[in-house]
């Protein structure tokens, strides 16, 4: 037991023994054969301990503290963030060395400092800030989708202190699949700029996809076979969503009441337009239109009475086509079945006038009853 006594009592001497005999070495060989400024070796020395302080927390500290996070992205953050805390210090302990080892000038050179970044660094000093807002708020993580403005959209795969990084998707390419090419944004971006974040909590977005068919065709049948479609393809999407709410709201406000696919009906100018609305995976827009056409496609091939619609030129005449209440020729004016031309009228061919019409037939006379002139 004295023994111990003895040897922790000796401890601090030995230990100023070794830090004495390198020192007074160095010291030496700082001055006589480098022939350098006395006055600043200390500092040298200081910065050397920094420097070794440094990686030996980034290293035994911070890594071991941020491989037990398990998630990936949380593992991520905390590397960042306690790298970024160490060196911050470091680098503030080595200004204090170097500027005055006294302490009564640091003020004044902090306050000239500060002066001129705050004109000539406002843009990094912003994207320091945003990288801070970044890390705390989290409007967006690593692996998340984004899209910011009207500037450009893709998978975050890097944060760091003055810019983050997207692999980007969309521009030139369609459905908002890769490019290939990797964008570097400065932080200071999620101040001034909106951003939409795909996936944060929420890893599906609704799609649409519009199918157009011709007025003739039987477009209650066509709606009957997308709702089968879209049903049969987003069962399990649909399901997995509704859980994917429940846990994002309680982060944030969101209410959806549906999750089931629908397709709603409307018209345009060349036909009734079926449109598909349905939940997919943010990433999997593109795959999921691929194999919903796929089976559209297939089912209207076999409909003789279902006909996609495109843009096409009609001629219409009301006085001959339209309905009887609305200006059409009376019901009872129709020829026989035995008395019809055997082929239907051309434009440029002279068609008689129908003696039990009143009214007159183009290629015959040019002048329209005053009733029918808007016709």
């Amino acid at each position: 037991m004295d023994d111990q006594e003895g040897f922790f009592d000796q401890l601090p001497d030995f230990m100023q023994m070794l830090w004495d005999k390198p020192y007074a070495w160095g010291e030496a060989f700082w001055s006589e054969t480098l022939q350098l400024a006395p006055a600043r070796y200390n500092d040298v020395v200081y910065s050397i301990l920094v420097l070794i302080g440094y990686l030996v927390l980034r290293t035994y500290v911070v890594a071991p503290i941020s491989r037990s996070f398990k998630q990936p992205a949380r593992r991520y953050s905390a590397r960042k963030i306690g790298n970024g805390a160490v060196s911050a210090i470091a680098t503030a302990i080595v200004i204090v060395v170097w500027v005055d080892t006294k302490g009564t000038e640091l003020w004044t050179f902090f306050g000239f400092i500060g002066a001129g970044l705050a004109v000539a660094m406002k843009d990094i000093i912003l994207n320091f800030f945003g990288w801070i807002f970044i890390l705390i708020r989290e409007p967006f993580s690593v692996k998340d989708r984004i899209e910011i403005g009207d500037m450009v959209k893709g998978d975050v795969i890097d944060v760091r202190l003055f810019m983050f990084s997207l692999l980007e998707i969309g521009g030139w390419v369609d459905a908002e699949q890769s490019t290939g090419r990797i964008v570097h944004v400065p932080n200071s971006v999620v101040f001034s700029k909106a951003i939409a974040n795909y996936t944060q909590g929420f890893q599906y977005i609704w799609n649409e996809i519009p199918v157009l068919v011709t007025f003739e065709s039987d477009w209650d049948k066509a709606h009957k076979i997308l709702t089968r479609i879209i049903e049969d393809k987003t069962k399990e999407v649909s399901a997995e969503a509704e859980k994917a709410v429940h846990q994002t709201s309680t982060r944030f406000m969101v209410y959806y009441t549906r999750f089931t696919p629908i397709v709603w009906v409307t018209t345009r100018d060349s036909g009734v337009l079926l449109t598909i609305r349905y939940l997919c995976n943010a990433r999997r827009r593109r795959s999921s239109e691929h194999v919903i056409w796929g089976d559209i496609l297939r089912a209207f091939a076999k409909e003789p009475s279902i006909d996609f619609a495109y843009p096409t030129t009609r001629y219409y005449t009301n006085y001959r086509e339209g309905k009887p209440e609305a200006g059409g020729p009376p019901i009872a004016t129709k020829r026989p079945e035995a008395q019809r031309p055997q082929h239907a009228p051309q434009d440029d061919v002279k068609v008689e006038e129908d003696e039990n019409m009143d009214l007159p037939v183009p290629g015959i006379t040019d002048d329209v009853p005053k009733g029918d002139q808007n016709g």
